[in-house]
């Protein structure tokens, strides 16, 4: 899991496919956006932009994915993610290939990040993370999640 900034986009030391992926996407200013799916490079690199509200940890499961990258920025409200490291997911359900997802109730030495507006969290595959969480009292809050496939860090 890496943490960083918009403003300091530049010093995250971001791979540059995750980079550009990020960059892509504000050039579209989603914050802007409606709700929905807006396909930046295809299959490749596409963001979903979300409006909801946060809930208590307690009250929602951690996912992770295998396919893609996942580059949460949020846009308004503050959130707090827990995660944790590949392999440290636990109580998984099945794998949902077609949508690549797979929920889990526990994350084993799970840790936690609050993201203020204009701030990202980048979650490789197999890295469980629980986004959406409060951090006082639940918010409502608009964010974007960045998909970038895997493979193209390869190249």
């Amino acid at each position: 899991m890496v943490t960083g900034e918009i403003q300091s986009l530049n010093a995250a030391g971001l791979h540059p496919v995750l980079a550009e992926a990020l960059a892509l996407a504000l050039t579209i200013r989603p914050q802007e956006k409606a709700p929905g799916r807006y396909e930046l490079r295809g299959d490749d690199i596409f963001m979903n932009v979300m409006e909801f509200s946060t809930q208590t940890a307690e009250s929602k499961k951690a996912e992770l994915h295998v396919q893609y990258v996942d580059i949460q920025l949020l846009l308004s409200g503050d959130e707090r993610i827990y995660y944790g490291i590949a392999g440290a997911a636990r109580q998984c359900e099945e794998l949902h290939a077609e949508e690549d997802y797979q929920l889990c109730s526990a994350i084993e030495d799970e840790q936690a990040v609050t993201l203020k507006p204009g701030m990202f969290a980048v979650f490789m595959p197999g890295e469980p993370h629980k986004p959406g969480c409060t951090v006082a009292l639940s918010r409502d809050i608009k964010k974007t999640v960045v998909k970038v496939r895997a493979s193209l860090l390869a190249r």
